[in-house]
């Protein structure tokens, strides 16, 4: 999203009372009910800093139910890259009455709340979408607090800890941009109030508004009418606050100096990119939450441009996910790079098919985005609850290669790596995502793809079995057998669910058991022994300090940003991401891990499950925890007083964390 021509050089300002100075970031938030367009608005307002050279990421939470009840959005912005969100809100742009009492306390002081003036008076506790466990802690807020019983006492209370406030006439300025247009129905354009947010929150921090106006004609780029109406809403909402709100709020976020071509995407998106660069052809899904907008993102954009010719990948929705795995691993043996991609409740049902594409040595994916459980559980909200599930799903046992993102970078490479594993070893691969990762957005510079190499392993022709008796089981030093696809002429391929000899027909002998068990187990050896350490640890920080933590996936910005912070706190500690979960690098691990006074495991769930699996495989457990199941992200902020209560003797062996609403 790099714009042609240099922007003025400046930086990522606050304004203190009369002193200037360059801060990390500023965190805006968008709240309101689910349907109301929060999404949109916070992918303007992402693009339009991306379009002034900031870098940016965003977050976003929703509510299950299709329209209605709470969703929002966190967008930090800051002349550096950032890799997590933080607590604490400068700005918080208010769709209704809820977004104001759910999110007030995260607002800090000199930051500011935009809200519409229709809701000053509405009781808080009459909110309806409000359920009865936050109303009891709200009750119990207000008579701690002498917080009065509407909107308007709540945000006195605000401008009592040194919070703006912004009453907004939302309503008399749709009904000014409809007079414009000559829309007579306001109804037909109230969705409109997100824009209007966005014109107010923009104007405050007083940025440019031709790069707003860029980022709403980029957003609605097919919809020339649409673009016009809501560029009209834009300016009506800039010149307002321009007009009522011209002091107070000192935070500023301005332009900043770059030459290099940047996106500005989600990690579904980066998946189902990197997916396309592995060589993917086939992708099949059932649609659940978070994984359906990775499928969804390659059904928009499978016609692929290859060498001047058109190419495709094929997009099936099945009818359930049983169907999806089995479908996945028919195109592997017919010869196509093929994945299926699903969340916890549809990896439950793909375990039979799982274990049959164990059994048959078949290099299918499976892309698994973890999400709050357990049953429906928490079904847009986010957990790392699924690690000992992957590791173990599926009846009896056979190897599987499990590959852990830690951030949408790594979402696109390992996207595509995980192909060239399952090929290589002939063995289900499993990409392990959180939700977190999913619907998190980001700033990055476009992504270097013209190193990666396409390796489908040991896959013959036609030509290579001509006048040969195929085998396609056969025992070899390795584990790893020729294989053909499905149709290919001169090789005979038998598959079958059952214990198969080396021309996979069916064997219950004991010999032939024990060699094709250990044939296929043994695998696990060769991909510990040949895959780079890069693709299986990585590692951060001071790696001599006597403190070192590990964890995997989603933490990682937040664990990286606050191991910043801890230094300039005089703390050190060394962070180990473990990247590949199966088969896990037990020697480095322990290398890394032995001697050091505080081992500090981090994970969004309840068991520590990264650190069981440490314990059982190199004898060495953990001493602290930090942990959080409650459907959120970690954030910087948290993470960082968390592992400071550690390394200054202040905490227990386990902290649950528990920002977010």
């Amino acid at each position: 999203m790099a714009d042609k021509g240099k922007t003025d050089s400046r930086s990522l300002l606050i304004m203190l009372g009369e002193k200037r100075m360059v801060i990390k970031s500023v965190n805006w938030m968008a709240g309101g009910p689910q349907g109301s367009g929060v999404d949109t608005a916070a992918n303007i307002f992402g693009r339009a800093c991306g379009y002034g050279g900031l870098w940016v990421f965003g977050r976003r939470e929703y509510h299950s139910n299709i329209k209605g009840l709470h969703s929002y959005f966190h967008l930090r912005m800051a002349k550096k890259e950032i890799l997590a969100n933080i607590n604490d809100v400068d700005l918080l742009a208010a769709f209704d009455g809820e977004t104001v009492v759910r999110h007030l306390t995260e607002v800090a002081p000199e930051g500011g709340i935009i809200v519409d003036t229709r809701e000053m008076e509405t009781k808080v506790l009459d909110i309806q979408t409000l359920p009865p466990e936050f109303k009891a802690e709200m009750h119990k807020f207000m008579q701690e607090n002498g917080v009065g019983e509407t909107i308007k006492d709540w945000l006195e209370y605000a401008k009592k800890k040194g919070v703006h406030v912004f009453p907004v006439p939302y309503m008399a300025l749709l009904n000014r941009v409809g007079a414009e247009l000559g829309v007579a129905q306001i109804s037909k354009i109230t969705r409109m109030i997100n824009v209007l947010t966005i014109g107010v929150s923009l104007a405050l921090f007083k940025f440019d508004r031709e790069l707003a106006e860029k980022a709403v004609r980029a957003t609605f780029a097919e919809k020339p009418k649409v673009v016009d109406m809501n560029i009209t809403a834009l300016d009506r909402a800039y010149e307002y606050a321009e007009t009522h709100f011209k002091d107070g709020f000192k935070h500023r976020i301005e332009k900043v100096d770059f030459d290099e071509e940047r996106v500005f995407l989600t990690g579904n998106q980066a998946v189902a990119m990197g997916k396309v660069l592995g060589g993917c052809r086939v992708q099949t899904y059932y649609p659940i939450t978070p994984a359906a907008d990775e499928s969804e993102y390659l059904e928009a954009h499978e016609i692929l441009k290859t060498s001047g010719e058109d190419e495709s990948v094929l997009v099936i929705q099945t009818e359930d996910e049983i169907a999806a795995i089995n479908s996945a691993s028919g195109a592997c043996l017919a010869g196509a790079r093929a994945a299926t991609s699903t969340s916890g409740p549809g990896f439950s049902l793909m375990a039979e098919g799982l274990s049959w594409a164990g059994n048959n040595e078949v290099p299918v994916v499976v892309t698994l985005y973890q999400r709050g459980a357990p049953a429906t559980g928490l079904p847009t909200r986010n957990g790392q609850g699924e690690l000992q599930f992957a590791l173990h799903a599926g009846h009896g046992e056979f190897p599987r290669i499990i590959l852990a993102s830690g951030d949408i970078k790594e979402c696109f490479y390992d996207a595509a790596k995980i192909f060239n594993l399952a090929e290589k070893y002939q063995t289900p691969a499993i990409h392990l995502l959180d939700k977190a990762m999913a619907n998190c957005s980001q700033t990055y510079p476009v992504f270097d793809y013209g190193k990666f190499k396409i390796d489908r392993g040991q896959l013959l022709t036609e030509k290579d079995v001509e006048g040969k008796e195929y085998h396609r089981f056969q025992f070899t030093e390795t584990g790893v057998s020729p294989r053909v696809p499905l149709g290919t002429k001169n090789a005979l391929c038998w598959y079958t669910g059952d214990e198969h000899n080396e021309t996979g027909h069916i064997s219950e002998e004991p010999l032939n058991r024990r060699l094709m068990m250990e044939k296929r187990m043994n695998k696990l050896d060769l991909v510990a022994k040949e895959t780079p350490l890069d693709d299986k640890l990585a590692f951060f920080g001071d790696q001599t300090s006597e403190n070192i933590i590990v964890s995997w996936g989603s933490p990682k910005g937040a664990i990286l940003e606050a191991l910043s912070d801890l230094k300039e706190d005089g703390l050190t500690a060394g962070f180990v991401q473990v990247r590949m979960i199966n088969p896990l690098p037990v020697a480095e691990l322990k290398k890394a891990l032995e001697d050091k006074k505080r081992v500090i495991d981090i994970e969004d769930n309840y068991a520590g499950q990264l650190g069981q699996v440490i314990k059982e495989k190199t004898g060495i457990a953990p001493n602290f925890y930090i942990l959080k199941y409650t459907g959120r992200p970690m954030t910087t902020t948290e993470v960082h007083g968390a592992i400071k209560h550690i390394l200054t003797g202040k905490a227990a062996e386990r902290q649950v964390l528990m920002y977010g609403s």
